[in-house]
């Protein structure tokens, strides 16, 4: 059996750090959902991962930006306003995220990239935060399961 990409690693633990802190909050946890996700489902942190770019080559190695953008989904509620608890589900999830900066050991840095807002009023207003964070990390140029 074949050993993960460090790529993948990665994004595993970037859900194993999220999960608590989005269920702390009664919020589900998902992973590039191929549909959208229900009413029943939210408050919910959505995460997908955009890009993976390779910045540098030396000595047989090769430095790597994984860009992962996280989704803080929430809907009209009677405690909370969406924007809040949408708010709440984002911050906690970037306290989460820089406080394990290396991921495990997987990676060398998080860095914090932009926030993005949509707030849509369709039967009950639904708000969509969208958190993007670049993850720096290194691998073998032979095999990109081998941490560099």
């Amino acid at each position: 059996m074949a050993d993960n990409s460090i790529r993948e690693r990665l994004i595993l633990a970037a859900l194993d750090t999220l999960r608590p802190v989005a269920q702390a909050l009664g919020a589900s946890v998902h992973r590039s959902p191929a549909v959208a996700i229900t009413r029943e489902q939210s408050p919910a942190l959505v995460v997908f991962a955009e890009s993976d770019v390779i910045t540098e080559r030396a000595n047989g190695r090769v430095t790597r930006e994984l860009t992962l953008r996280l989704v803080a989904l929430a809907r009209e509620s009677a405690t909370l306003t969406p924007e809040a608890l949408a708010d709440q589900l984002i911050a906690a999830a970037h306290v989460a995220l820089m406080g394990d900066q290396n991921l495990g050991g997987l990676a060398l840095r998080i860095h914090e990239l932009d926030c993005d807002f949509d707030i849509e009023d369709a039967d009950a207003l639904a708000v969509a935060l969208h958190g993007r964070y670049q993850i720096t990390y290194r691998t073998q140029q032979l095999d990109i399961t081998q941490a560099g």
